[in-house]
């Protein structure tokens, strides 16, 4: 059991992966929704935890190098992803995937469902 411990989630290619928001399924007044209702919600929530590489292109370089070249290029560069761990996403409902983890869950969603990030700003604990 000690060798399933050291697991580690990697994210691939422009999917990103969120802890949904849970303060969205009750109301103003501490009621919990049922779930009919939050189904009709088009739009979900939650905080990014991980991000894939980015959209993977070809390395133009790795063409051009010679065959006896002892360190290889990759032969795929990636064009990272505007959205960063930390980031609060707001996202197409439809186009998430819901997972479990050790028993946790998770959405996995690509950046293109994504509608807008909120993100702290770097600068907000500093006062003049």
């Amino acid at each position: 059991m000690e060798q399933y411990s050291r697991k580690q989630m990697i994210v691939v290619g422009d999917k990103v992966l969120l802890v949904p928001d849970t303060e969205k399924e009750r109301t103003e007044h501490g009621l919990y929704l049922p779930p009919t209702v939050k189904e009709k919600e088009k739009v979900q929530s939650g905080y990014i935890i991980k991000v894939g590489p980015g959209y993977p292109i070809p390395n133009p370089g790795y063409l051009d190098q010679e065959s006896w070249s002892p360190t290889p290029k990759d032969p795929v560069k990636y064009i990272p992803l505007q959205a960063e761990e930390g980031d609060y996403a707001i996202f197409l409902r439809d186009q998430a995937i819901e997972i479990e983890y050790e028993s946790k869950k998770y959405l996995i969603v690509a950046q293109s469902a994504i509608l807008m990030l909120i993100r702290r700003n770097m600068m907000e604990g500093l006062e003049k």
